[in-house]
């Protein structure tokens, strides 16, 4: 029987984490093999390599962080294709403060 709360989950959860991590890696190394034959598939590779690192690392959430204080236009678009609700919430209230000043 699984525990809802203990360390069962919880250790299960830290694997797939990893797992994730891991693979995401994976991607990153294999984009530029895949980039050299014809089609989009390194930049898709990477992509979501860069999506799945992001979200199960702490390090490169902080990297990403400090990667959009520095260019910002860009890091509203990554914000944008990774479905970010920071991106999402700075979009509702941009569009409160225009309503507000019209």
């Amino acid at each position: 029987m699984a525990m809802v709360n203990g360390t069962r989950n919880g250790a299960r959860r830290e694997k797939l984490r990893l797992f994730l991590l891991l693979l995401g890696m994976m991607l990153i190394l294999l984009a530029p093999v895949v980039g050299v034959l014809p089609g989009p598939g390194g930049v898709i590779l990477l992509a979501a390599g860069l999506a799945l690192t992001l979200k199960n690392s702490n390090w490169a959430k902080r990297a990403y962080v400090r990667f959009k204080q520095r260019f910002p236009k860009y890091g509203r678009w990554a914000d944008w294709s990774l479905r970010r609700r920071s991106y999402f919430r700075r979009l509702r209230r941009k569009e409160e403060a225009e309503e507000a000043n019209d």
